[in-house]
């Protein structure tokens, strides 16, 4: 599960009944979906007007001297490493879920609001990787 204010991915033990973190994300955690023993986390920037302000991620963002992101984090569920990741920069400051589309092939993003419309998202194919 997410902890979306402190910026962790983790689960409740059974055992234990708590909260046990595996990963920390450095953003807003929106959306997560499972691939094998990988975890697809959505990471957001803070809102500008401060909406999210004074949440445990300021702290945890601050002691780990890093920057909020907007992206995608691939985490290994076996060892709570960050295997790969996507960053989003310029218009897209924040994703609201993660999906999994399971043998797509050249995916893309749209924008609904205002001129995002007229611009797209696309990641392309790596010529290196085989098919």
């Amino acid at each position: 599960m997410l902890d979306s204010g402190s910026g962790f991915l983790g689960h409740i033990g059974l055992g234990a009944g708590h909260f046990q973190p595996l990963a920390f994300c450095p953003g807003f955690l929106r959306g997560l979906a499972f691939v094998g023993d990988y975890a697809i986390v959505g990471l957001s920037r803070p809102r500008r007007d401060g909406t999210f302000s004074g949440l445990k991620l300021d702290e945890n963002l601050r002691e780990r001297d890093a920057e909020p992101r907007s992206g995608l984090h691939i985490i290994n569920l076996n060892t709570g490493d960050v295997e790969e990741w996507l960053r989003f920069e310029g218009d897209v400051q924040e994703l609201y879920d993660v999906v999994v589309l399971q043998g797509a092939r050249r995916p893309m993003l749209l924008g609904f609001q205002t001129d995002d419309i007229q611009r797209t998202y696309s990641i392309e194919d790596d010529p290196e990787t085989p098919q």
